[in-house]
């Protein structure tokens, strides 16, 4: 426990911000418990991490742990800074990334502000990552459980966001957090894991683009690399780079996605040889030291489970950069975030660009 300070515990009614909880409530801080009440295509209250049977238990266990409890209605905010972006960028050919667009304008700014606003002096949340401070400067690591971690969805923080973060499920790994869960008889023990794309309720992504008549789903010409038609594409939004079943295509050898041209309406496919990509720019970057990184020793990965591979970045503005990588890879999505690391530490990134 750390004198004067109080701890906010975003809550969302799963097993690791219960536990997260209740490793605080363990250690002695002072604490309280928020929840977020966000926006959902479907009927009142069925976003998938936040229904009413989520609310249900998160107030439990922080009744269980002795914590005060309080939701927070953000659903216009999350409308106007997650989903509406997800909308239009489908209708400009990108494929956005929600959760990190939530955790930038979400949690870790509306959710933030709010907890600073209600005295608290940190936010923990249940995200696998850890936190190290050195001459000041604070620098977000990978989780211990590799297989668990988020640095990725948080490499939008910046140094000051950091000062109010906390993490107490870095050290863990996820079957401890399970029996932690267990031996503390939490209402959440069993809850499943939580999934993206939230705000969907039951529907796929392509049929909520559909009931919010979205830009992008026009039919247009199928072309090959060498610019001949192959057939016509249902809406270039109902597509993603790399995507090789769906096209409705029949060939010799599958095709994959390639490009979408969006002016022209045309989707671009080729063989699995073509796909790969060696070289690609970055946007929007956003790096946790508030520095571009000088490292020889980076990696990048370009999508939240891809693989990693050594890279190198040459900036081109404050806000751009150019990144090589050390072999193809094929889904280089634009839309996607780019996020390096050294070693153990996540450094931040950019939006790739088409």
């Amino acid at each position: 426990m750390t004198p004067s300070r109080r701890v906010a515990v975003a809550m969302s009614g799963g097993v690791d911000s219960s536990v997260a909880a209740a490793l605080l409530t363990r250690d002695g801080e002072a604490a309280f418990g928020l929840m977020l009440r966000l926006w959902s295509a479907g009927s009142v209250d069925s976003n998938r991490c936040c229904t009413p049977a989520d609310v249900a238990r998160a107030r439990k266990v922080a009744s269980q742990l002795g914590l005060p409890f309080y939701v927070l209605d953000v659903k216009d905010a999350f409308k106007k800074t997650v989903v509406d972006p997800f909308i239009y960028g489908y209708a400009q050919g990108l494929t956005p990334n929600p959760c990190l667009a939530c955790n930038r304008h979400i949690r870790w700014t509306t959710l933030l502000e709010h907890a600073l606003a209600m005295g608290a002096t940190h936010l923990a949340t249940g995200h696998y990552a850890r936190l190290r401070t050195s001459n000041g400067q604070l620098s977000l690591l990978r989780a211990i459980d590799r297989s668990k971690d988020q640095s990725y969805v948080l490499s939008i923080l910046s140094q000051e966001q950091l000062q109010h973060a906390l993490f107490p499920l870095g050290d863990y790994t996820k079957p401890e957090v399970r029996t932690l869960a267990d031996e503390l008889d939490l209402a959440t023990a069993d809850r499943p894991e939580s999934q993206d794309l939230c705000f969907l309720g039951e529907m796929d992504y392509r049929s909520f683009l559909e009931t919010q008549q979205a830009g992008g789903l026009d039919a247009g010409p199928i072309l090959n690399t060498a610019g001949e038609r192959l057939g016509t594409h249902q809406g270039l939004a109902r597509y993603t780079i790399g995507q090789r079943k769906g096209i409705g295509i029949s060939a010799a050898e599958p095709y994959y996605v390639m490009q979408k041209r969006v002016p022209e309406n045309e989707l671009i496919v080729g063989t699995r040889e073509q796909l790969g990509r060696t070289e690609f720019s970055i946007s929007e970057t956003r790096w946790i030291s508030g520095e571009v990184p000088s490292s020889d020793d980076l990696v990048v990965r370009v999508r939240y489970k891809a693989p990693e591979v050594a890279a190198s970045l040459e900036r081109i503005s404050d806000q751009d950069a150019d990144v090589k990588i050390a072999h193809p890879l094929p889904d280089i999505t634009p839309g996607q975030q780019a996020v390096f690391y050294s070693g153990e530490v996540c450094l931040g990134g950019g939006m790739i660009l088409p």
